[in-house]
């Protein structure tokens, strides 16, 4: 996996031990590292006083200020990662994206074009705005995938994909290909397979099988029932069993609308830490 680029999406209180341990991660791997800053840039607070078109807008006078000091913090911060990356003699850059929230996914999306992966910062989850636009800008705007939990640093000697035969699902394992190929085994899970042509085929898997195969992997293929339960229950009871490192699945297989107001797999999966996870669409 040397020579591929890193998309290491954090915001300004990311603390400096994971950016250590990514930029360490990095540069053992002879791995480029993108580091992309993400800072919420004062909301300009206007007043309106009169009835338009004839009254106006009254903005506060220390405006200027608020802009000032919101660019100084995220300067220091961004030369403060910058140092983090030079002492751990890393190949990288760090960009600055210092927006409003809806802005956040175009700036993800920008980098993650010219990666190969993006990886999101455990602290992301305290901001859940972030955590939201980042993971639209990655799977909806870009051509690659993103992990989640755990570390750069981590070993992904055994992996678990959960598959559906969707495009997410094969969107995802072609994501995944670089880790799957290095991983020591490889588990192809299917949860209540549909056995039809026109969905997963006389033997959901196989074919899946086969072409990880010809890559090297050393592969299982395993079919497993939900007994009616939640999918994304499902997977991380199965792949804990497996003692996966990494759970590889495609995100938003159903209507993203749907799955965001009555939850689904990908809510399920993004919102538990036990597993780190490689999501793609």
């Amino acid at each position: 996996m040397n020579r591929r680029t890193i998309l290491f999406v954090m915001n300004a209180a990311t603390p400096d031990a994971q950016i250590s341990d990514a930029a360490e991660a990095a540069a053992r791997d002879d791995t480029h590292l993108t580091c992309l800053v993400l800072a919420l840039a004062p909301i300009l607070p206007m007043y309106a006083y009169g009835v338009p078109p004839y009254g106006g807008m009254n903005i506060p006078d220390n405006w200027s200020e608020l802009v000032a000091d919101a660019q100084s913090a995220q300067k220091d911060r961004v030369n403060a990662v910058e140092r983090l990356l030079a002492k751990s003699n890393t190949s990288g850059a760090v960009v600055s994206a210092l927006c409003v929230t809806q802005d956040i996914k175009h700036h993800v999306a920008r980098a993650a074009r010219v990666s190969d992966e993006a990886f999101f910062a455990a602290n992301l989850r305290d901001t859940p705005e972030f955590m939201r636009e980042a993971a639209s800008g990655v799977l909806f705007h870009s051509p690659i995938g993103f992990r989640i939990n755990g570390s750069l640093a981590n070993a992904n000697e055994r992996i678990y994909i959960a598959w559906d035969s969707s495009d997410a699902a094969a969107a995802a394992t072609h994501a995944a290909l670089p880790h799957l190929k290095a991983a020591k085994e490889v588990l192809i899970g299917c949860i209540d397979p549909v056995m039809t042509s026109e969905r997963d085929g006389q033997e959901p898997g196989a074919d899946l099988a086969a072409w990880l195969s010809h890559h090297g992997c050393t592969v299982t293929l395993s079919q497993f029932p939900s007994g009616g339960r939640e999918v994304g229950q499902c997977i991380q009871e199965r792949a804990q069993e497996f003692g996966a490192d990494l759970v590889v699945m495609g995100a938003y297989g159903h209507s993203r609308m749907v799955q965001t107001v009555l939850g689904g797999t990908t809510r399920s999966m993004v919102e538990q830490t036990a597993l780190p996870v490689l999501l793609s669409h």
